[in-house]
């Protein structure tokens, strides 16, 4: 399981023309599911993204976790973050986990965040999404599980 984080200081999804999610601050999660990935792996990789310390203290330095900076989590969909770009000039999804395991380990991951009092909005599973974003720094951060 992967998760690309990026600080930001807003960030929203839209499809079709509408807003599905949005935040004001907190962590973009890109979030790719691959074949081995179960529940165990989505809630160390969750964890980790809940308490990552990307966020400024009063001093400047990255101290803080995304809750304890006040933030909220909007978490997207990305399988092409489970492509083999080894070889070729094409990318292969054959690592990236079935599309219905794929949204339920997806919606998991996000109930689980949920369950842990994080502020949590959501992108739509499968769709055509366009997502907008400030990222803060910019600060992004590739973390697996």
């Amino acid at each position: 399981m992967i998760a690309l984080i990026q600080r930001v200081s807003e960030a929203r999804v839209d499809v079709a023309g509408e807003t599905v999610g949005a935040i004001d601050g907190g962590l973009l999660v890109l979030l790719g599911v691959e074949r081995e990935d179960d529940e165990a792996r989505l809630r160390k990789l969750a964890d980790k993204v809940m308490k990552y310390r990307i966020f400024a203290d009063d001093e400047g330095k990255m101290n803080l976790n995304v809750r304890q900076a006040g933030g909220s989590l909007l978490v997207v969909s990305q399988f092409t973050l489970a492509a083999d770009t080894e070889k070729g000039l094409r990318p292969s999804f054959s690592s990236a986990a079935h599309p219905s395991e794929a949204e339920r380990l997806y919606e998991a991951f996000v109930a689980y965040c949920r369950e842990q009092g994080m502020p949590v909005e959501t992108g739509a599973f499968g769709a055509d999404m366009k997502v907008s974003l400030t990222n803060d720094g910019p600060v992004t951060f590739s973390l697996t599980a």
